[in-house]
């Protein structure tokens, strides 16, 4: 009987346990019920907004890159090996400082060459100007004699031995012209066989120079343009060679000529003594022979406007040379690269070493102090922006800060592939935080309404007759109403007609409502409110 008392307890209280569970379950069953009846009886919570009176700002955001508004390619004029070259990308340059220096070395062979041309012109110049007086007294001189040989010829006729005399004079005298000549003449084989050698020096070096740019072709230094060029030079300087060949041919023959003139002169002299001594009757013709010496030295004042116009190609010659001299000086400047502005290497394409050529960038210098940010704007948007309107610059590569720049430049020409036009907004970067490059977010206002009555673009919904919004009236209850819209930008939109300012509307409800529906306004703005 124990025994069974003992088992009974526990499964008694077992089932007094599961009793109580149950019915505790029924009663939380019940109260939930309950709840949800209660809920779905209350008055559901919206959020609201006051419609009031603000500015409406229209905004156009457009994606631009930031450029430098200053991007110098340092390119030389000359080619030449860079012997110089130390900065880097990256590294700062200031304007004037020396970035490059190419070997100047021929550059400076040619400036001696040059100012050895202008020396030798300038010497010329001089040599024509000493010999000018003396040969222009010497015309007078040659008139004065012929007429006093005139002279005495008609005054003493039968005089033979003044007229075998004059005779005589007159001969030696074209004798020593045609020695002049001939003196001329070997000078002018001197000149032309300097001429010559100075072709074959320049051949020589047109030779060389293009078996060296043969050689650096071969190892791939230099293009096949550059080997062309040199063949090219080096054909020229062998023309020049043969023109110098054919300037000595021609100064041999004039001296072979004048040699000739010589001997006929001599000649002439002969049978003019041999006259005078044989027929006293040539007297007669000593005087016509005055006559015309009279004639042919009055002829020779011809000479001075000659030797006027070869003072003035010499002087010409000079000045060529002088240009020359300059232009080879101008070239040896240019063998030394500097900087043009203050800024930032950004680019180097070359290296120490390496051969440089005319029009071909060395390094890329960018100035960032100011830089700009090009964003391309469509045709619509183009219409309401203008210069000096300030904008707003967004950088993905500096994240939570925004820049301030204005518009200075809006090219008047649509690209004409996107049919956009590109405007440029000018950012200050004293810290040169911004980088050439950078994507780039920019925000132009395009539009402002003054003091529009403005609600949230939520709070507008689409009924069936057009745009609405649910008002919140001072019983806490929804009105529907149909509203007038105007103007709007990114969270507000104005209401033309259909609220007062300072009228509660609807932003945002857990369940749709209906009108007249009493609603409970969040406790978050309901504390706001009381505030």
């Amino acid at each position: 009987m124990k025994r069974f008392i003992i088992v009974l307890i526990p499964l008694v209280a077992l089932a007094a346990l599961i009793v109580w569970r149950f019915e505790a379950k029924n009663k939380e069953a019940v109260q939930q019920t309950q709840q949800r009846i209660a809920r779905v009886k209350a008055a559901p919570v919206v959020s609201v907004a006051p419609a009031q009176e603000r500015d409406l700002v229209q905004t156009f955001e457009g994606v631009g890159t930031v450029e430098a508004p200053f991007n110098v390619k340092i390119a030389p004029k000359i080619t030449g090996r860079i012997d110089f070259l130390q900065v880097r990308e990256g590294d700062h340059v200031n304007r004037g400082e020396v970035l490059v220096r190419i070997d100047p070395s021929e550059v400076e062979a040619q400036v001696r060459q040059k100012q050895a041309a202008l020396a030798e012109a300038q010497s010329r110049l001089a040599q024509a100007a000493i010999t000018q007086n003396p040969t222009n007294v010497s015309v007078t001189t040659q008139i004065r004699q012929q007429e006093a040989a005139l002279a005495s010829a008609q005054a003493d006729y039968n005089q033979v031995r003044q007229n075998y005399a004059a005779q005589k004079a007159a001969a030696q005298a074209a004798v020593t012209d045609a020695q002049g000549k001939v003196d001329s003449a070997a000078a002018a084989i001197a000149n032309a066989q300097a001429a010559q050698r100075s072709a074959q020096a320049n051949l020589d070096n047109a030779r060389a120079k293009y078996n060296r740019i043969y050689d650096l072709y071969k190892q791939g230094f230099v293009a096949a343009q550059d080997v062309d060029d040199a063949r090219t030079a080096m054909n020229v300087q062998q023309s020049a060679v043969d023109v110098a060949q054919g300037q000595l041919k021609a100064a041999q023959a004039a001296h072979d000529s004048a040699i000739a003139q010589k001997q006929a002169a001599q000649h002439e002299a002969d049978i003019v003594t041999t006259k005078g001594k044989a027929d006293i009757e040539a007297a007669r013709q000593r005087v016509v022979q005055a006559r015309a010496a009279l004639a042919y030295a009055r002829a020779n004042t011809a000479q001075k406007p000659a030797y006027q116009a070869n003072l003035a190609a010499l002087r010409s010659a000079v000045a060529a040379a002088q240009a020359d001299l300059k232009n080879s000086e101008a070239q040896l400047a240019q063998t030394v690269l500097t900087s043009p502005i203050n800024g930032f290497v950004t680019a180097r394409a070359m290296d120490p070493g390496a051969m440089a050529t005319p029009g071909q960038p060395i390094l890329t210098v960018q100035e960032m102090r100011q830089v700009w940010v090009t964003v391309p704007v469509p045709e619509e948007v183009s219409r309401k922006i203008h210069l000096a309107q300030m904008a707003s610059v967004a950088l993905d590569g500096l994240p939570g800060r925004t820049f301030t720049g204005k518009i200075v430049q809006i090219n008047p020409s649509a690209d004409p592939m996107s049919r956009q036009f590109a405007a440029r907004v000018l950012l200050d970067n004293p810290q040169f935080l911004i980088k050439p490059g950078m994507f780039a977010r920019v925000t132009l206002e395009t539009d402002r309404v003054h003091n529009a009555l403005t609600v949230p673009r939520e709070a507008i919904q689409q009924g069936p007759n057009g745009p609405m919004v649910l008002v919140v009236t001072a019983t806490n209850t929804v009105e529907r109403r149909p509203v007038t819209t105007g103007a709007s930008d990114a969270n507000n939109i104005a209401i033309m007609q259909g609220v007062q300012p300072g009228e509660k509307v609807v932003t945002l409800s857990a369940m749709p409502l209906k009108d007249g529906q009493a609603v409970r306004i969040a406790q978050n703005q309901a504390v706001s409110r009381k505030q």
